[in-house]
């Protein structure tokens, strides 16, 4: 195993070498005569001149050595479905798809907007578009209408690629309606609208517009689509994200970089290896999808688990069992997920072979220790923290288990990942904390390395302004997310740098109390808010789910465990750091992928209006903190 400290340090200052070397990971129909056009900051161009097609990538080129190898294994606990594809009948499902599409009008950079269920149609649908050059804009299953028709606005697809409906613990969710919504809300209006009828719900079509995909599926059984072979700059697809002001961008990525940050990511971070099975639980409304659900599980060649259902349905076992029947060798999943297991029967961990498992890796939030404890305990696997964004597409910090052999810290989701240069920069002067143990703002020096988001869809001025600061000769992109480096090269990272509590002008990380309630031996999960206050400014209040609701069954013992928490805080942080107050819930409000929702959760602890809560899981959630703080 090489020296990770050089690895890394190769990638930042022979970058055309090392990405070149790394390119050869895929397949190119024109190799690159460029590998990074940064003549136009913050700008790149990845590979330029080189001519490549990220279906093929997928799906086409492992037809030759492993054409009836398992491709896409579709599981729905939902319907209790199970369907595995080879990689020859994937193929053949993505060309039937990619017919449709084109017999649509759809066109090499053509919009394409995907609103589905995690069934296996979704993925036909992303893999078409990519095959024949237009670019899907893959939108979460369930947002409400108002959300999809921003979307669609912005987006502006030739088509739209829907279902009746989804399902969530046993009881179907129309979509149906909410597109018909959505569309009458927008200005712009698709061509048409191609549908899965899962016959889970009835389905009101549009004469004229509708269309159901098994009827034009049926027509297409034998069409030969050939890929359309495309500038490794060409976008291969678009993804909203929220900011804290204005409407949600599109972050836009290419062809040629994804496909390369891929492949190298599926090598050097996540060990995954052709014929193996890969199993992320994300969904593919999420960059966690995406890149690891869809694509890269696909580029390496291996099988990719596509699940539609709860880790707790038919019981808290059901994700184990799919690691013992599958072979699973690697899997990705969130801390959220992961607490929620914590409360189910730890007997299950032990029922299940899991032999074949690598490593866990888990992101989309910060993990606690003590949760990285217990699911390293239980599975006695490797837990893989890494830390990225829906801009970045891949891992900013990880431990690259493929070419790094330094242990995990938990708490840490690792050191800076080759092609990335990480640097801590002072809030204030924008100067680069070079020292130890120094609290920054984690940015990277430009140009982001392959993968990354080219732009903000139709909004380059925007693209620049949020994410880019000039330093004099140098331009830097900000995570917005506050971090500490350790001595030996470990990033720690404390929140977001608008949820830095500043109690009394001391500023405090949400992550840092939330780490120190989290040891209290009741505590399953907090969320840790800064909230306005008259003397102080803010003041810290936190929300716990307990996992043992018998202890605070009176308010006397809710009150000890309260006082409890408070002299663990104390005792790590210091007085300073100690929440207002602690409140006791059953459930923290969330998104549909398990982040937690601190903005709205501070918004009604202040007050005000929470905005937009299209994405949330459980509305009574965020009732059940209204009333604690109006009681």
């Amino acid at each position: 195993m090489t020296n990770y400290a050089e690895f890394h340090q190769r990638s930042i200052t022979d970058r055309d070498a090392f990405w070149g070397e790394q390119a050869q990971l895929v397949d190119w129909k024109v190799q690159p005569t460029h590998i990074c056009d940064y003549s136009n900051p913050p700008f790149a161009r990845w590979f330029a001149g080189g001519v490549t097609n990220l279906c093929h990538n997928a799906v086409d080129r492992h037809l030759k050595d492993r054409a009836d190898q398992a491709a896409l294994i579709f599981v729905s606990t939902e319907t209790n479905q199970e369907r595995v594809y080879s990689f020859r009948e994937l193929h053949a499902e993505v060309q039937r798809m990619a017919a449709i599409l084109k017999g649509l009008g759809v066109t090499k950079g053509d919009r394409v907007l995907i609103y589905m269920p995690m069934i296996a149609e979704a993925a036909f649908a992303m893999l078409a578009c990519t095959r024949i050059g237009a670019i899907h804009s893959v939108v979460f299953g369930g947002f409400a209408s108002g959300s999809l028709a921003t979307r669609i606005e912005d987006a502006a697809p030739k088509v739209i690629i829907s279902a009746d409906a989804g399902s969530r613990g046993g009881k179907p969710v129309a979509y149906k309606p909410l597109l018909d919504e959505a569309i009458s809300l927008s200005s712009y209006k698709p061509e048409s609208v191609l549908l899965v009828d899962r016959g889970l719900v009835p389905m009101a079509m549009v004469a004229g517009r509708d269309k159901l995909w098994a009827d034009l599926r049926e027509q297409n059984m034998n069409t030969v689509v050939e890929c359309e072979w495309v500038d490794a700059t060409h976008p291969s697809y678009t993804l909203y994200t929220s900011g804290t002001t204005g409407k949600p961008k599109g972050v836009q990525r290419d062809t040629g970089g994804y496909a390369v940050a891929l492949a190298a990511s599926m090598k050097h971070i996540y060990c995954g290896e052709a014929g193996e099975t890969y199993f992320s639980t994300s969904d593919i409304g999420w960059v966690v999808g995406h890149s690891y659900i869809i694509y890269g599980p696909l580029i390496a060649g291996m099988a990719t688990i596509m699940y539609e259902g709860l880790p707790t349905r038919p019981d808290g076992g059901i994700w184990w069992s799919l690691i013992e029947k599958y072979k699973v060798t690697v899997m990705f999943s969130a801390p959220t997920a992961i607490r929620v297991l914590k409360k189910q029967d730890p007997a299950l961990l032990k029922k299940y072979d899991l032999s074949t498992l690598k490593a866990l890796f888990l992101a989309g939030e910060p993990l606690d220790q003590p949760t990285a404890q217990w699911i390293s305990e239980g599975l006695g696997r490797p837990i893989v923290d890494n830390y990225w964004q829906t801009e970045t597409g891949w891992p900013i910090l990880s431990i690259c288990k493929g070419v790094d052999d330094s242990p995990t810290k938990f708490g840490s989701p690792g050191k800076a990942v080759y092609g990335y240069d990480v640097k801590l920069l002072d809030e204030t002067t924008g100067e680069e904390l070079k020292g130890a143990n120094q609290k920054g703002v984690v940015a990277i020096e430009g140009p982001l390395p392959p993968g990354c988001l080219q732009t903000v869809w139709g909004d380059d001025a925007r693209f620049v302004s949020t994410y880019w600061t000039t330093i004099p000769g140098r331009m830097i992109y900000s995570t917005f997310d506050w971090g500490i480096r350790d001595e030996e090269g470990y990033y720690f990272i404390l929140g977001r740098t608008d949820d830095v509590i500043n109690v009394a002008g001391h500023r405090l990380g949400t992550r840092e109390i939330e780490e120190s309630i989290s040891a209290h031996p009741n505590v399953a999960e907090v969320a840790v808010v800064g909230v306005a206050d008259q003397l102080k400014g803010q003041v810290a209040m936190a929300f716990a789910v307990v996992k043992d609701a018998s202890l605070i069954a009176d308010e006397a013992s809710a009150l000890k465990m309260e006082g409890e928490i408070m002299k663990i805080v104390d005792k790590d942080l210091g007085a300073v750091a100690r929440p207002a107050r602690v409140r006791f819930v059953t459930v923290l409000p969330k998104t549909r992928s398990g982040k937690c929702l601190r903005r709205a959760i501070t918004a009604v602890c202040e007050g005000r209006d929470p905005g937009d809560l299209t994405t949330m899981d459980d509305p009574a959630a965020l009732q059940q903190i209204k009333d604690l703080i109006n009681s």
